[in-house]
């Protein structure tokens, strides 16, 4: 595919969300809302919505929804994102995300639909995978409506998200071929790769992500955590019984231990191999209590910022809804000049 993006002379923007499904934990500030909050600072127009048109296709309560938008708005601004300079919404409050993926929907073929690897891990296979929502199948599509209904060009990314923004960027390519007579209407977007210490997994199996649907709360730490909780948590997190380790390679086949010593770089700055040479040779019952200390210190300005947000409703909603206009002036921008290039009815 031809690289149209350096053609494009818009301004630069940004574009990231999460699904209001439950509460945010320490994998979700140290792999995407610290990086958000640092992305403001590089001159580029940010977009951070709560996505909760991408949570229906998953079974979901609808009382609880609104909740948890504010919920995933209140973790947003805990984590360092300010709502004066980045737009924070919700994304069904701005339809014009709705009203791309329809547009997009047909842009997209099929064989591109059918190679995204998510709806065979979400949906299963057979008569599970013919239950599955549409909207399941379909969702990637939605994605990229969600990135281009701003011309974002910049979206941060995890490993599971890759293959999702190459759609994006595909179906960007394919739109401007079809309807833009020569000229990049929505730019390709690029991915921004989050760096080290991104991945954080399970406190009680290694070898998988820290996830806010694992039915274990021991298995992470929640942003709404107190200090004596955390501290618990890590005191139970599964290990193995040998001492660390003194050089970074023999970690590789220790799941457990290297997701702790990597989370003690993450949280201290540190790299592994300076961890291992304060650490190594040392039992857990040594490296713990210190890494208990570390995540409480570190996590304290975060935990206490989102209790107390969590309980300002009007605060969290005064937010929403000034970012949902400042979010779909720009949406209808856009919208506009595709509905012309795509020949809506306009009387």
């Amino acid at each position: 595919m031809t690289d149209t993006t350096s053609a494009y002379c818009g301004p630069d923007r940004i574009l990231s969300g999460m699904q209001p499904t439950g509460g945010l934990h320490l994998g979700n500030y140290l792999g995407a809302l610290k990086n958000w909050a640092l992305m403001q600072d590089s001159g580029k127009q940010c977009f951070f919505c709560a996505v909760d048109m991408h949570a229906m296709t998953m079974e979901y309560d609808p009382a609880l929804l609104p909740g948890r938008v504010r919920g995933v708005a209140a973790a947003y601004i805990a984590a360092g994102v300010d709502p004066a300079r980045s737009a924070i919404f919700a994304q069904s409050a701005v339809p014009e995300h709705a009203e791309l993926n329809w547009v997009l929907q047909c842009v997209a073929r099929m064989g591109w639909m059918e190679r995204m690897t998510q709806f065979k891990d979400k949906a299963g296979s057979g008569k599970d995978a013919e239950r599955a929502s549409v909207g399941l199948f379909t969702y990637p599509v939605l994605m990229a409506a969600d990135i281009l209904v701003y011309k974002a060009t910049h979206v941060p990314v995890g490993d599971d998200q890759k293959q999702h923004l190459e759609l994006a960027r595909d179906i960007a390519a394919r739109f401007n071929r079809d309807f833009g007579g020569g000229r990049i209407i929505l730019p390709e977007p690029e991915p921004v790769i989050m760096p080290v210490g991104a991945r954080i997994m399970s406190l009680k199996d290694g070898s998988r992500k820290m996830s806010k649907s694992d039915p274990s709360e021991n298995a992470r730490i929640n942003l709404y955590d107190d200090a004596d909780t955390i501290a618990r948590k890590i005191r139970k997190a599964k290990t193995d019984s040998e001492p660390l380790p003194e050089t970074a390679g023999s970690l590789d086949k220790r799941p457990e231990a290297k997701n702790l010593v990597g989370l003690y770089a993450a949280l201290t700055g540190e790299s592994i191999d300076d961890v291992l040479d304060e650490f190594g040779g040392k039992g857990f019952g040594a490296f713990k209590p210190r890494l208990a200390e570390v995540a409480v210190e570190y996590m304290a300005p975060v935990s206490e910022e989102y209790a107390r947000l969590l309980n300002e409703k009007a605060e969290i909603n005064a937010v929403l809804k000034n970012g949902a206009e400042r979010a779909r002036a720009t949406a209808r921008s856009v919208m506009t000049e595709v509905r012309a290039l795509i020949g809506y009815w306009n009387a």
